[in-house]
């Protein structure tokens, strides 16, 4: 009869104390996978989130670089750690179009991951050379249909974001060109200011300096709606392209597993930093655009950009990898 009664009494004393530890979440630092080394724009803008939400959970949130293997390290690294809140992995735009592009994964993130909140959002630019034969998105469609697969479209490596954007573009405005990858937004630079390319397609923050010194125009942005950081410039659905819409995101998932009240008390103070004006002004100077968001909400947006994101592989032909 006492060994009936000893699971039941174990189980009964173990889950106030479980309740207890979710309750005072966080009890020590967090950990945040990236998928991307440091120094890019998804590790400065993790880092002015990771500043502001520990200060707000009172616990630091320490920054690891993971990059490689279309961000299955940085996804195992995640998993092999317990899913109770303490450490969390850092998703993108990128992790949907790597499901239906790489073989061998290594991981799902629909299954192995539960959404916490978006951070970031930022749409991509059409951009000519300033005085160039090209001064709208207009012409850039007019000279495409005169002379179908004759413009050469710059964007970096086959598969990015910027790659498949183009191949969107290129199906939804019912034109041909030929689109060349190059290795790095500066050689993109390069080849446009050479007149090797006629036009680009890469997100602002990596143009900025370009286009702030004149050296190249913006055309058109790629959002369903115009950016609240480029308000002047026209989508490429307003300029006639309708159903074109790339965006590009990323955002905090934990480990499937991690307890619903840690998930929820995460989001609620991501919802709060996300929201300060000092962290809206530092992502904008730095060409993103803060916004948090549901866990559903982030979860149903990767969910639908993996599939939007393969059928615009399968139509291309790009090769799994």
């Amino acid at each position: 009869m006492i060994k009936a009664l000893l699971p039941a009494m174990l189980l009964a004393t173990a889950t106030p104390a479980v309740g207890w530890a979710q309750e005072n979440y966080p009890e020590r630092d967090i950990t945040l996978v990236l998928p991307f080394g440091p120094g890019g724009i998804a590790d400065i803008t993790s880092r002015v989130v990771a500043e502001s939400l520990g200060k707000k959970l009172g616990k630091q949130i320490i920054i690891m670089n993971q990059p490689g293997a279309a961000g299955s390290v940085a996804a195992r690294a995640a998993l092999n750690a317990p899913a109770d809140g303490y450490t969390l992995a850092l998703l993108s735009n990128g992790t949907a179009i790597s499901v239906p592009l790489f073989e061998n994964l290594q991981f799902d993130p629909m299954k192995d991951f539960v959404p916490v909140s978006s951070l970031a959002y930022f749409d991509f630019v059409f951009v000519a050379k300033k005085g160039g034969k090209f001064s709208t998105l207009a012409d850039v469609l007019a000279a495409a249909k005169a002379e179908p697969g004759m413009l050469n479209v710059g964007t970096i490596n086959v598969g990015s974001s910027q790659n498949l954007a183009a191949e969107l573009f290129k199906s939804t405005a019912g034109i041909d060109f030929t689109i060349v990858p190059y290795k790095a937004t500066p050689d993109l630079l390069v080849a446009l200011l050479g007149d090797e390319l006629d036009v680009i397609i890469d997100s602002q923050t990596a143009l900025k300096a370009a286009l702030e010194q004149g050296q190249a125009v913006a055309l058109a942005s790629s959002g369903p709606e115009r950016s609240k950081l480029l308000p002047d410039l026209a989508t490429a659905q307003e300029q006639g392209v309708e159903g074109f819409d790339v965006t590009s995101w990323n955002a905090i998932f934990a480990p499937t597993g991690t307890p619903p009240e840690v998930v929820e008390k995460l989001n609620a103070a991501l919802v709060e930093v996300l929201a300060d004006p000092a962290v809206q002004k530092r992502f904008a100077e730095l060409g993103v655009e803060a916004r948090s968001s549901t866990p559903q909400e982030i979860g149903d947006r990767l969910a639908a950009d993996i599939e939007k994101w393969g059928a615009v592989i399968e139509k291309a032909g790009i090769p799994k990898q």
